[in-house]
């Protein structure tokens, strides 16, 4: 039994239509399968359409989160719940092509990958500041973390084994492309184009893929850290150098009156005693996050058959 995983946020012109698209082509080779519909709190008819799913095909389960959590809570939510032999995660708007999923399925069934994850060939008609932004990150991701997520997407099927060892990582706040690549075990990739949106807009602002960014990098390395070391030691070479210069000019007798080594001092002083102070606040306020051990999401209503504790 394959489980299709769709986690579900103000998608609710498309997503009636989007889902009996994945059940056709499922359905043309004859996959056995099941959805779980994750609402994650959508301010628009969203949880409506999903109901109507529900109650026209027995095969839907769908569950709504009290409140919009993010996408990464409403994919915890389907995988703590998620009851099939292997998963397929894949966007509600359908920017992940479905016609790849038999192929996915088949690299698990048959040739034995434990996870098959779709890379983006391109990133579509993204802005030139997103490409850069998104490859930054990577860089960043890949040299702190040693994790290479380059060109990485959400759109991945997992086999059971791997859901189990997902769900035994207890942190609060999660970054999945992360941790599905951190359990490691027998993986495929396979390219994929992204589609184009045929309605709305992405409902990622670039304030929230910086924040994402941020909790990714912060969760998977220390090396943040290590660089406020650092940045005290260049501090502390940079003044030693200035120290041996400003005595040579004084025995030389070649002194200036002013500020501006002094000036120029302070000011790198301060800004590296800023950034150390920010990124150690980022830390403890991760663990602040983690002590609390909040839930990661919580469902106000759940319905259906394809649930694990069924």
């Amino acid at each position: 039994m394959i489980s299709i995983i769709m986690p579900v946020y103000n998608e609710g012109e498309k997503i009636y239509s989007n889902v009996v698209k994945v059940m056709s082509i499922l359905l043309d080779h004859e996959i056995e399968h099941q959805f779980l519909l994750v609402n994650d709190g959508s301010s628009d008819n969203s949880w409506q359409e999903l109901q109507r799913l529900y109650n026209n095909y027995n095969n839907i389960s769908i569950i709504e989160l009290s409140r919009n959590f993010g996408k990464e809570a409403a994919l915890c939510a389907a995988l703590e719940n998620v009851s099939g032999d292997a998963c397929v995660i894949i966007d509600s708007d359908l920017q992940h092509p479905p016609e790849l999923i038999p192929k996915m399925i088949r690299l698990w069934s048959e040739e034995g990958f434990d996870v098959v994850e779709g890379v983006k060939e391109s990133r579509g008609k993204e802005s030139l500041l997103g490409k850069i932004a998104a490859l930054t990150f990577y860089k960043l991701f890949y040299k702190t973390s040693g994790i290479n997520l380059n060109s990485a997407s959400d759109f991945k099927l997992l086999d059971r084994k791997v859901i189990d060892a997902w769900k035994s990582m207890n942190e609060s706040i999660t970054f999945f492309r992360g941790m599905s690549a951190w359990v490691g075990y027998k993986r495929i990739q396979i390219p994929f184009e992204v589609q184009e949106r045929t309605y709305g807009a992405s409902k990622w602002s670039f304030s929230s893929l910086t924040k994402l960014a941020v909790q990714s990098i912060t969760s998977y390395t220390s090396a943040p850290l290590y660089m406020v070391a650092w940045l005290g030691v260049i501090m502390l070479f940079i003044d030693f150098i200035l120290f041996i210069q400003t005595l040579f000019m004084k025995f030389a007798g070649k002194a200036l009156t002013g500020f501006t080594t002094v000036i120029i001092l302070i000011l790198g002083i301060g800004s590296c005693i800023m950034i150390s102070l920010g990124i150690i606040g980022i830390y403890i306020s991760k663990i602040y996050d983690e002590v609390k051990r909040r839930p990661r999401f919580l469902i106000s209503s759940k319905k259906g058959k394809g649930f694990l504790d069924d």
